[in-house]
């Protein structure tokens, strides 16, 4: 689990994603404060996962709220960033395989993820995202076209939805992570 010490180092990651690509569609790097709150915030409820080798962050990736409402409490938004110097070697897989695990024992059914995307990939934005997703088992279940502008240009969004639950009714309460 990401604890406060490592918000530097995560910050510096996504930094990187939000000032030279579109994969978030933040103009603006959050102040350290800020990302700090938010990371305590999330990981009062939901697990906020590092990766580290040899002492280097490699990457993270977290589950939030998806709705507000009630309701939706058996649904999560995932968010993932690695460095990117460190993509495809399997930093995202075991990230989101640990993310899995630990929210289906939270007894959370349904993993959600916004992505930006782009029919035709640029400087700015691959596809590397959706196509990570598909490889993890997500399914596409929404597209918002031009529904993002960043550096001059609109990006679509999409919605991948990955069913980790047996949807049981009534669910089992959902349980915070730190009771796990």
């Amino acid at each position: 689990m990401a604890e406060e010490k490592d918000a530097e180092a995560l910050l510096s990651i996504y930094s990187y994603y939000v000032k030279h690509t579109a994969v978030s569609f933040d103009y603006e790097v959050p102040s350290l404060l800020e990302f700090t709150e938010k990371m305590r915030d999330i990981k009062k409820r939901y697990p906020y996962l590092v990766v580290e080798e040899s002492g280097e962050v490699r990457g993270y990736a977290y589950a939030a709220v998806f709705k507000e409402r009630v309701a939706y409490d058996w649904s999560v938004e995932t968010t993932i960033y690695l460095n990117p110097k460190y993509k495809g070697r399997g930093y995202g897989k075991a990230l989101y395989k640990k993310l899995e695990e630990l929210l289906k024992k939270q007894n959370i059914q349904n993993m959600n993820a916004c992505i930006a995307c782009i029919d035709v990939e640029d400087e700015y934005l691959t596809n590397d995202s959706p196509r990570f997703h598909h490889h993890m088992g997500f399914q596409m279940v929404g597209k918002f076209h031009k529904s993002g502008c960043k550096f001059g240009r609109w990006y679509d969004m999409i919605w991948m939805e990955k069913i980790i639950g047996d949807h049981r009714e009534p669910p089992f309460p959902v349980c915070s992570v730190t009771e796990i």
